[in-house]
């Protein structure tokens, strides 16, 4: 493992985020870009799914309130599906 790689994975680790010019730095090789792009990605989506309890149950009220279809509905619906996965 490259000096740079392993502070990228530092940095990554710390701040779970990286920007594309550090993920195609020079002195990374092909397997320290392609490892520290997926967990990159990995940090992004579970930060996008993770649903809190509050949230759950507040979308649960919009459901029984919002018009089925709407906007507001579908969102709703989306916090919902995604709590029970997580569950």
């Amino acid at each position: 493992m490259s000096e740079i790689f392993d502070k990228l994975k530092a940095k990554l680790t710390e701040s779970g985020t990286l920007t594309d010019e550090e993920l195609t730095s020079p002195g990374l090789t092909d397997e320290e870009k392609i490892w520290l792009s997926a967990e990159r990605h990995s940090k992004e989506r579970g930060k996008q799914d993770k649903i809190t309890l509050e949230q759950y149950v507040a979308a649960n009220k919009v459901l029984d309130t919002a018009t089925e279809g709407s906007n507001e509905y579908k969102e709703a619906e989306r916090i919902v599906e995604a709590y029970e996965k997580q569950a």
